[in-house]
Parts: structure tokens; C-alpha cells; sequence
């Protein structure tokens, strides 16, 4: 569009008459500059005012439903560029399925409980000196709802400045009294049929938080951890049924095991060994100055680790006196490498067997595993099958209890100093040394956690409710968005454990069982549980922690002394998991299940999968139709984002500064199944996207100046160029209604944006601009082009309106100004499917690359000096087809000069045609004072300086 500025022409030459005022420029009061910071805050205030929502839900009644449930954030802090992500990405699946002809009423949600919150508040008590422990527990919830309910308000006020549209005068919220007795409900209905149960296990342990951890709550960070190679010496082999098996040489030996943690060393209750694994039966003949193996000592180690193994503990010299099979060890027992440990108090004078386990291999340590049972799932479960104790080593705060004799009260990650030197007193300590490796971490408190077995609620996944396989068998007809994620959370529902959902905490909804002491069997009664969930829907779940509660739920039949009252919470995954429960509800007339649930790729593990199995647990089907993840945000770099780094993006600060439409479109613009990057220089760039679209909206407001339903021109009228645009706009119609359905949204907006920059402003308004500014006002052509401008507006500022909702409204009130009136009550335009025209697109595709060969020419001519414009130019096309294509009229108004002729093409080689090519050349007569071309008709009309067209357009 360099050619005819947005300025009257001529002013290059002083014509004899000023004819300004007869051109067409376009005039609009949307202005260029979008100034968002300011105009969008005045938008939210006027759609309050003028009940936008309230009208646009009046509006869909009897249309058919759309549900996006919303996953729940924390409300404990200000809103990050995660957060932002998610929930515009949420509001323009919305919003589009509305603009769809759905009803698609948004209720956000908020997770209130647990230790997001709980942690807060104690930090804040950490600060002033208090002691958590010392507050009277119903003090302590207060001060976490009041924490809680102060940041859901601030959360709210800036996910609507984000133009998150939703029921934000009645979102739903787990500390909600009726949340609270619908979570107690839930946790009732597993109570009941039979899936709720109690059971000492190994779980993920924060010893800082003293609490219970989901996988969810669990991140991986570097470690240095201590390691020790321990001797556990043979001290028995039983008889073994296999012929020719020899024991007598093991007697003596010692197995070596390799572990991280020493600290379990203490809680051992057996080895595993791999029955498939070749173990070498190892003399020590000579070892290196300071190693703590002994000239003489057998050992047994895995055949293929003994070179790491000899490196490690300094073996020097040795031999392998037999090789033998896993299989071979059956029956074999050690001594405990505590044994006769003068600090141990006698207590680890037991044996410990051999097992077989399917888990050991010979990647890594001496190919045997020693077993906790306390501390590990493997070592559960193997201890459970051989009957091994669990015995209860570690207190909830991380230090040893009495039945870790000679360690009682030491914290288990200070413990491998004392480990180490009890271990050499008794010559078990075969090596030791550190490991840099992953290791879980809270992802609150930041600090290492353990497995830690301790009497835990769990949800039974494979008993008569089959929540397993009913949870497989949902998400084999699930729709997910990547596709990629059906494996993920598959995979994990496949393997994960039986469910632990109680916490040792404070601030949450507590599990509302009552035990029986005599027989420690649960109450399943029906009654107590109704006598319950009413209570907590009047008064909320502080009523179980009042005085008198056991009486007051067991009723007049029980003897409260008889139960102990369970005083764990249940776990915030079950709570959020909960939601369904009690949001897709007739009471907001929202059906179950929602169509979509929309969250990080993170909820595999989280929200998707807690809210899966509660669902099938007590309904039997899945609380959704379809998965959609999207990645993380990270920095320009693809680093993480921290404080410490300083390369933290806050959507407070984008919003301040460029306004939230260009962090809605930066988000749009995003490939978000990936992780996104952002900071300083793509908001920028973005930025740049955003001015180029809202330039293409003024241009097509600014000629459409004046436009009336009397100029339009029927589809079959409208010129070639016209039809072209309109199958443009039919195809892009059908990729937004894949996006709609699918929920895939990845390239949506950079098309759009595409369309605007290259096939409108580059081509459309570029050819265009001659008879929207120059034709007569009635001019067939003019009215064709204005025709179609209005079905680009119309479609682009709808199709834009979930994605940039404020600069879609500044665009459609600019025409269609209304008190009312909005852009967001609209549906996107019926597109006609006469629109479509592949035959016309392949010529017109044609049209663009032989016109690309012109204006390449036309580009020489500029640069050396020949012309200034194009309009000076006569040139010429030679092409196979080009004279079919267009007249030399249609060509030169397409590749916007004066004239254009058709040169011969040279003869090709057989079977080949030539090469498309252009010549320059000027053209011949004067220019017009009005449109600017250059022709030999200039002047032969009534006015000296015009010529014929404009002579008509300006009458006498």
C-alpha cells in the first residue's frame, strides 16, 4: 500500500484545482493507537453497568450446553503468568462456544484448604514467634479462611482484568459451607461401599510440613546424597532342595548392598537379590591404602558390578571363586549389619532373610537391594509377601523413635555420620561416599522428603468397586488435546498405588470416620454420615472440631468412648477432585459431566487424575468428555521463571503496561501443548502482531464509512477479486469451527493474523485502495469492495472477539455504536457456502505469483531511480496462461500501475515452458492530479488534470 498513502494525493504536484475533497479517504473514529492500558479498564466497567453477562445468559437459554469446569487455583499469593495462561486460554474456549451457538456459562472455582494455605499462615506465625501448635485449632482455621478469602479477592479482580468472563459474583470454592458437606458426602460414599480403609504403607513424608504428600505435590531437584556399601555376613543356609547346590562356601561370606539413604540401614528387615543375576562369589586378596575391606574376606556382589564395586570400596586384588545364579540364594540368612553394635541396646540381633525381587537389577550398587519396609513401596510390598514387620522407625517430624535403638531422637538426614561409625564399630561399613542425583522434594516448603510407613486413609483401587479398570475404561473414549496425554495419565492410573488421602493436618475438610476401638474396624453408617454433611452444610467442617462433636454425629445409640474420632484431613487432590461434585449441579444448571477440563500438563498427576478416580468411585464414569494440557511458561532463555533470577514476567505488570489484549494474543499466538516463552522482547513483537491487526480493523471501519445495506452487490456480481477474498474467509470459517470443536486452538490466530497482513493489506486493500478512494460513490466496483469489507469486518471482529474481547468491542462499537449493543452477544457469521470456490483460489494463487514476478521488476525500477511509484509503470508480463488469467486492465489494477501489455515468450525446450518474466517500462501520458495514474487520457475530458474515471467521478 506504498503507492496511495492515507493522505490525499497530488500535493507532489500543485494541481490546477485542489480536488481533495472528492476522494474517498477512509474515516473512522477507532482510533490507530489502542492505548489498552486505559480504554480497557473503562470496557470492564461499562459491561458491568450494563449487565453484560446477565444479558448474554438470558440470551442462551434453551441453547445446548457447554461445560468447562474450571480446575481450581490456589488462593494463596497474586496471580503468575501461569495463571494468566490458563484461564485466558479457558475464556476463549468459552467465549467461542458461545459465539458457537452453545450456552456456555463459565462458574470459576477456587481451592481454598490445605497446605498451600496452612503453610502461609504458619510462616506468618514463624515471623512473629508463635508456636502453630500452641493456637487453639478453631483460632488457627479462622486465620486460614480469612488468608484464603483475601486472596480469592484479589485473584478474582485480576482474572476479570484479564477479561475473564464468568459467574464471578458466585464462584464456587472448597471452604464454602456447601463444599464442605458435599467433600464430607464424597468421602461418605466410599465409606460406605466399602473402597475407604486404613492400613499401614510407606507414603511420601514432609518432615518439615509433618504431613502425608499426593505424587502431585512432589517435585525432583538436585541432591547430594550420603551412600554406604554395607557387609550383611551369611550366618545360615537352609537345605536346599536343589541337587548339587553347595552352601558351605556362603557360610562366612558377607552380601554387600549399596543404598542412598543410610538412615534406613537401622529399619532393615531383609536383601533382595535378582534371580536372574549372576553374582560372583569374591576373595579379597589385596585392597588400597584406607579401604575398610579386609585381605581374605569373601564377599558376594553382582558379576557385572564388580568392577564398580572395586573401584568404590578400593579392592585391588581378587578372586572369583564361583559364579552362581540368584536362584541359588533361596533360603540364605544374614546377620543385620547392626548386630552386637555396643550403642544398639541388643536390638538388632535378628536375621535377615534373603528374598527374591522382580525389581532388583545390575544397573547401578552390588545388584542386592536392602529392604525397609517402612521406607519404600518396593520394600512394602516385597516385606507384605514374606510376612516381614514394619516396624515404625521414624516419628513424623523426621527423627528416629525408640524402635531405632541407639539413634532415638536423631534426624534421618543428619543420621549418616552416626550410621557410618556404628556400622565400622561392628565391621559391617564396606565403603561410603556421596551421589549427586534427582531427589523428591515438597513443593512447598522446598525441602527433601521420605518414605515413611504410618497408619494412612486410603481408596481401595482394585477391590469390588474396580476403580482401576472402570478408570482405564474412560479414558480409552476420552478426547484429549494433545493426543499425546491419553498415554501419560493412562500409564499412570495403570500403576499408581491405592489412593492415600489423609494428611496430618489442620486447615481442611477433616475425614468423618469414626473407629471402633475394640475392633478398629470403621462406622459405615448412613445416618451418622447425613448427621454429618448437615452439620457441615450449616455451620462448615469447624463443627467436627467442636466440643461434643463424637456424641453429637454418633447420636444417642453410641458411646462416644467407644470410637476414636478421626482427626486427619482429607487430601486437597480429593477435595479438588471433588468439584463436580458439587459445581455441574442443577442448581447452577450445569450438566454432568463438563465437556471439557482444561489444565497444565502437570495434571496428568494432579487434578485430572484425583478427579477421575473420585468420580468413577462414586459414579461410575468420568467427570469429562475431553482432556486438554497445555505446557509451562518460561523465559526468553526457556529458563524457569524466579525471583532470584529476576526474569519473572508478571501479567500485572503486561496488563499495566500494554494492556491484556496482548497477553491474550501472546497466548493465542502460542503453541500452548508446548512450553511458551515470554519476557521483555516478545511481548514487544507481540506487541507489533497486535498493532498490525488492529490496523487492519481501522482500515476496513475507515472504508466503511457510510456503507448501507442499499450498495450491497449480490455474490454472484462480485468481481473475481472479491470472490476470492470471500473463499478466503470461508476457509478460515472452517478452521475456527475445527478449533471449536476440537479445542485445538494451536495456529488459529497466527492464520488470522496472516490473512490480514498478507492476503488484505499486502494484496486486498492494496489492489483496492484505488477504487475505494477514486471510483464514483455508486461505481460497481467501489460497492463490490465495500461489500466485502463489511463481511471482513463483520467476521474478523467475532472471530477476534474470544481472543482480543476489548479491541473486538472498540471495533464493533465503532460501527455499530449501541448502549446495548456488544460484540460479545453476537454469533459468529453464517458463512454461505457458495463462498467456497477452490477452482477460483487455484487461479487466483496463479494471479499472486505471476504478480510477485511484476512488482520484483517494479522493485529494481524503484531502486535505481526510474520511478517512484508504481503508478509510473507500464510493465511487461510474459507468461505461459497470463493473458488467460486477467485482461491487461484486471492486471494492471492488480499489480497497481498505469498500463500493462503481454510479451511473447521465447520457444522453451521440448515438454518445458519458459520461465515467467517481467520487463519495465514507463508509462506513456500524464498523471492524474486525482488517482494518480499515469495515462494518455489525462486532460481529454472537462478538467485539464484528471482523467476519464475521476473527470466523471467529480462531475462538472
Amino acid at each position: 500500500m506504498n503507492d496511495r498513502p492515507d493522505t490525499t494525493p497530488g500535493q507532489a504536484e500543485a494541481p490546477r484545482t485542489d480536488w481533495r475533497g472528492t476522494v474517498f479517504l477512509p474515516r473512522t473514529p477507532f482510533p490507530m493507537k489502542g492505548d489498552l492500558p486505559k480504554r480497557e479498564p473503562a470496557w470492564l466497567e461499562r459491561w458491568r453497568d450494563t449487565a453484560l453477562r446477565d444479558r448474554l445468559r438470558a440470551q442462551s437459554a434453551g441453547l445446548p450446553k457447554f461445560v468447562l469446569h474450571d480446575g481450581p487455583p490456589y488462593a494463596n499469593g497474586p496471580l503468575h503468568i501461569g495463571h494468566a495462561l490458563n484461564k485466558i486460554l479457558k475464556d476463549v474456549i468459552n467465549r467461542a462456544a458461545q459465539m458457537s451457538g452453545r450456552d456456555a456459562n463459565y462458574v470459576p472455582g477456587w481451592d481454598c484448604h490445605g497446605l498451600p494455605i496452612e503453610w502461609k499462615v504458619e510462616e506468618e506465625y514463624r515471623k512473629k514467634g508463635r508456636d502453630k501448635d500452641a493456637v487453639p485449632i478453631l483460632d488457627f482455621r479462622a486465620e486460614c479462611r480469612a488468608y484464603a478469602a483475601h486472596w480469592l479477592g484479589v485473584q478474582r479482580e485480576e482474572f476479570q482484568r484479564l477479561g475473564v468472563l464468568g459467574d464471578w459474583q458466585h464462584p464456587y470454592a472448597t471452604m464454602d459451607f456447601a463444599s464442605e458437606a458435599t467433600i464430607a458426602g464424597e468421602i461418605g460414599k466410599f465409606l460406605l461401599n466399602g473402597s475407604l480403609y486404613r492400613g499401614l504403607r510407606p507414603v511420601m513424608w514432609s518432615p518439615v510440613e509433618k504431613t502425608a504428600l499426593a505424587d502431585a505435590e512432589v517435585e525432583y531437584h538436585d541432591h547430594t546424597s550420603p551412600t554406604l556399601w554395607a557387609r550383611f555376613p551369611v550366618i545360615a543356609v537352609d537345605t536346599p532342595e536343589a541337587e548339587g547346590r553347595r552352601e558351605d562356601d556362603l557360610l562366612g561370606a558377607s552380601v554387600v548392598i549399596w543404598t542412598t539413604t543410610p538412615w534406613t540401614i537401622p529399619a532393615n528387615r531383609a536383601v533382595a537379590y535378582g534371580p536372574e543375576i549372576d553374582y560372583a562369589l569374591v576373595h579379597v586378596d589385596g585392597v588400597a591404602e584406607g579401604s575398610l575391606l579386609r585381605p581374605g574376606e569373601d564377599l558376594l556382589v553382582a558379576l557385572s558390578l564388580l568392577p564398580d564395586f572395586a573401584k568404590a570400596a578400593g579392592l585391588e586384588a581378587h578372586s572369583v571363586r564361583r559364579v552362581l545364579k540368584g536362584t541359588e540364594l533361596a533360603g540364605t540368612w544374614t546377620a543385620h549389619p547392626l548386630r552386637g553394635w555396643a550403642g544398639g541396646e541388643n536390638g538388632y540381633e535378628f536375621g535377615i532373610p534373603l528374598l527374591p525381587g522382580d525389581f532388583v537389577t545390575a544397573e547401578a550398587g552390588t545388584g542386592f537391594v536392602h529392604i525397609a519396609p517402612s521406607h519404600g513401596e518396593d520394600d512394602f510390598a516385597l516385606g507384605r509377601a514374606h510376612g516381614l514387620p514394619v516396624p515404625e522407625t521414624v516419628g513424623d517430624d523426621g527423627t528416629y523413635t525408640v524402635q531405632a535403638p541407639g539413634f532415638t531422637g536423631l534426624h534421618v538426614f543428619k543420621a549418616h555420620d552416626a550410621v557410618w561409625a556404628a556400622m565400622e564399630a561392628v565391621g559391617t561399613l564396606a565403603a561410603k561416599g556421596t551421589l549427586r542425583h534427582s531427589y523428591p522434594h515438597s513443593w512447598r516448603s522446598k525441602k527433601p522428603v521420605i518414605f515413611r510407613a504410618t497408619p494412612q486413609w486410603f481408596i481401595a483401587m482394585d477391590d469390588a468397586n474396580r476403580i482401576r479398570e472402570k478408570a482405564l475404561d474412560a479414558l480409552a473414549v476420552t478426547h484429549f488435546v494433545p493426543e499425546v496425554g491419553r498415554n501419560r495419565i493412562t500409564s499412570m492410573v495403570a500403576a499408581r498405588p491405592d489412593w492415600c488421602i489423609s494428611r496430618q493436618r489442620a486447615w481442611g475438610v477433616p475425614i468423618p470416620v469414626f473407629v471402633h476401638r475394640a475392633t478398629s474396624e470403621p462406622l459405615r453408617d448412613p445416618a451418622v454420615l447425613e448427621r454429618v454433611t448437615a452439620a457441615f452444610r450449616e455451620e462448615g467442617a469447624d463443627a467436627w472440631y467442636q466440643p461434643g462433636a463424637a456424641a453429637r454425629f454418633l447420636g444417642v445409640e453410641r458411646n462416644p468412648d467407644d470410637y476414636e474420632q478421626v482427626m486427619d484431613i482429607v487430601d486437597v487432590w480429593f477435595e479438588s477432585g471433588s468439584t463436580h461434585a458439587f459445581t455441574l449441579t442443577p442448581e447452577r444448571d450445569l450438566p454432568f459431566p463438563a465437556d471439557l477440563y482444561l489444565e497444565g500438563s502437570d495434571q496428568h498427576r494432579g487434578w485430572f487424575h484425583s478427579s477421575l478416580l473420585e468420580s468413577i468411585g462414586t459414579r461410575g464414569v468420568a467427570p469429562f468428555k475431553a482432556l486438554l494440557t497445555h505446557g509451562f511458561t518460561l523465559d526468553e532463555s526457556g529458563r524457569k521463571m524466579s525471583k532470584s533470577l529476576g526474569n519473572v514476567t508478571a501479567p500485572q505488570e503486561v496488563t499495566k503496561k500494554y494492556g491484556a489484549d496482548i497477553l491474550r494474543l501472546w497466548v493465542m499466538s502460542s503453541d500452548t501443548a508446548e512450553d511458551q516463552r515470554i519476557g521483555p522482547r516478545i511481548l514487544e513483537q507481540t506487541a507489533e502482531l497486535y498493532r498490525r491487526l488492529r490496523n487492519t480493523l481501522r482500515w476496513l471501519l475507515g472504508n466503511l464509512d457510510g456503507f448501507t445495506e442499499a450498495e450491497r452487490v449480490p455474490h454472484a456480481e462480485l468481481p473475481e477479486l472479491e470472490r476470492w477474498v470471500l473463499h478466503r474467509l470461508s476457509e478460515l470459517d472452517a478452521r475456527l469451527g475445527r478449533a471449536v470443536d476440537t479445542y485445538d486452538w494451536s495456529g488459529v490466530v497466527p492464520e488470522l493474523h496472516n490473512f490480514c497482513a498478507a492476503d488484505l493489506s499486502a494484496f486486498f486493500f492494496d489492489v483496492r485502495k484505488d477504487s475505494l478512494y477514486c471510483d464514483a460513490a455508486d461505481s460497481p466496483r467501489r460497492r463490490a469492495a465495500r461489500t466485502v469489507i463489511d463481511a471482513l469486518h463483520r467476521c474478523l471482529t467475532t472471530w477476534l472477539a474470544p481472543v482480543l474481547p476489548f479491541t473486538a468491542e472498540e471495533a464493533w462499537q465503532a460501527r455499530f455504536a449501541s448502549a446495548e449493543g456488544s460484540v460479545h452477544l453476537q454469533t459468529f457469521p453464517a458463512v454461505p457456502a457458495e463462498w467456497r470456490d477452490e477452482a477460483l483460489a487455484a487461479k487466483w494463487a496463479r494471479v499472486r505469483a505471476l504478480r510477485g514476478v511484476v512488482t520484483a521488476e517494479l522493485e529494481k525500477a524503484r531502486a535505481s531511480g526510474e520511478i517512484g511509484s508504481s503508478l509510473q509503470a507500464a510493465p511487461v508480463l510474459t507468461a505461459d496462461g497470463a493473458a488467460e488469467l486477467l485482461s491487461p486492465e484486471a492486471w494492471a489494477e492488480v499489480c497497481i500501475t498505469s498500463g500493462f501489455e503481454f510479451g511473447e515468450a521465447p520457444a522453451a525446450g521440448a515438454g518445458e515452458a519458459a520461465a515467467p518474466s517481467a520487463a519495465f517500462r514507463l508509462a506513456p501520458g500524464e498523471k492524474c492530479a486525482r488517482c494518480w495514474r499515469v495515462l494518455p487520457e489525462t486532460g481529454t475530458g472537462r478538467h485539464a488534470d484528471l482523467c476519464l474515471r475521476c473527470d466523471a467521478a467529480v462531475g462538472a
